[in-house]
């Protein structure tokens, strides 16, 4: 009934995108109700709930059957998760844009309780009125993005996940370009020749040596790995499943969720050095941050970290030998039409595809016949397909003799060829 519902929702007066509260034909409740149905389908039928007896008699046709059910109530999740992902993204624009003119009331408030005591001055109207055009431009770019997430549009790659490379390059970009408005608003109020002489030598190469250092260092970074991961995508040496939509966690994690070392010191380094780098600016704002040169290679061997790490990342899937699946009181033999295989080797799930409707992607050649993957549910979970081994049976279609099985991962990589003999 929950499945049901969910697909009613979809056709509801309000339409998939409605994003209202608890609202049936929500996006978002749409897919809470999607996900709980399949979790309680899933379980059910991990214990035997709702198995036709027509099927029951026959492992086989069970394990098809239960396979199928799961296969079509995952898709219905999934087109759930990418609706809600695309309302969510539609919405977060405005998020973005609170975000930062947040940022320039706070730095309004702390200029002007600095400036108790001492006096307002001209660097303080110049921080204030480079903030109001950072945000201005800023904001006009968001209103363009809007339908990808405004601000975070640049800093989301090809798979959907926020890119850890991007925003660490694009916070010093922002912080460059904040720098040198505060240094052109000053030029601009200056009255005297040598208040103007001192503001444009605070622009000299060895003033800001270590910050542009840093800058091109990080950008750079961010496009090698743009190309690096593309190239390695097509030569199928990495396996990169789309996200249904960016989070934050995104920085700090890998593909499948986990924490990576190598995104978490960069941006740890890097936000160090930006927060050193903007009160050396808050500090002396007629001149570039000078970012001092040991701080500048912490972040070069932080950044040479990262891209070692990214480039260590992934490989091939493999398979490393195909056996005959024998059950508890099955005789040994040779591997015959309908019997199953058990396929074992590696990267069989690509990180990030251990959703239910990627596994249920999940397909093996064996021959010329194409075998989906079946999706084997336990409660919790599913006992096949794993990362490590897959369960398939042989079709009645291959024909005898010497075939070669070969694993076609979520992410669309085959793996090597494994040839073996099925009899009669």
């Amino acid at each position: 009934m929950a499945v049901q519902e969910a697909r009613q929702s979809t056709h509801g007066g309000h339409g998939g995108g409605c994003v209202c509260g608890g609202c049936p034909s929500g996006a978002r409740e749409g897919h809470r109700r999607a996900v709980a149905a399949f979790l309680a389908k899933r379980d059910g039928l991990a214990t035997g709930e709702g198995l036709p007896s027509a099927v029951a008699h026959s492992t086989g046709a069970s394990r098809q059957w239960v396979s199928d059910e799961l296969t079509q109530s995952a898709r219905e999740v999934a087109d759930r998760s990418r609706e809600a992902g695309e309302v969510w993204l539609r919405h977060l624009w405005r998020g973005t844009l609170l975000a930062l003119w947040g940022g320039v009331v706070v730095l309004a408030l702390v200029q002007a309780f600095t400036a108790i005591g001492t006096g307002w001055t001209l660097a303080r109207t110049a921080g204030l009125v480079a903030a109001l055009i950072t945000a201005v431009l800023l904001t006009a770019a968001a209103r363009v993005h809007r339908a990808r997430g405004g601000l975070l549009a640049p800093l989301i790659g090809e798979d959907n996940r926020l890119s850890t490379s991007r925003t660490v390059a694009a916070s010093w970009v922002l912080l460059a370009v904040f720098a040198v408005l505060v240094l052109a608003v000053e030029l601009a109020g200056a009255s005297k020749p040598a208040d103007r002489d001192a503001l444009i030598a605070g622009l000299e190469l060895a003033r800001g040596a270590g910050v542009l250092t840093v800058l091109a260092l990080t950008c750079a970074v961010a496009v090698l790995l743009r190309r690096m991961v593309g190239a390695r995508v097509l030569k199928q040496t990495l396996q990169k499943v789309r996200a249904d939509r960016p989070r934050a966690a995104d920085l700090l994690t890998d593909d499948s969720g986990r924490g990576n070392f190598g995104d978490i010191q960069y941006v740890l380094v890097s936000s160090v050095a930006v927060v050193f780098a903007a009160v050396r600016l808050a500090r002396r704002p007629e001149q570039l941050p000078d970012l001092p040169w040991g701080l500048a290679l912490l972040v070069v061997v932080s950044a040479a970290t990262y891209v070692a790490g990214k480039f260590a990342e992934g490989g091939r899937p493999v398979v490393l030998s195909v056996v005959r699946a024998r059950e508890a009181g099955d005789l040994d033999g040779p591997i015959r039409t309908g019997d199953d295989i058990e396929i074992r080797g590696a990267g069989f799930v690509p990180p990030g595809a251990h959703t239910p409707d990627r596994l249920a992607r999940m397909v093996v050649r064996i021959g010329t016949v194409h075998v989906h993957v079946p999706l084997v549910p336990v409660p919790g979970g599913f006992a096949n397909p794993t990362d490590s081994v897959l369960t398939v049976p042989v079709p009645v279609e291959v024909e005898p003799g010497e075939v070669e099985v070969q694993v076609v991962t979520a992410a669309g990589v085959e793996t090597n060829s494994h040839r073996i003999d099925v009899t009669d």
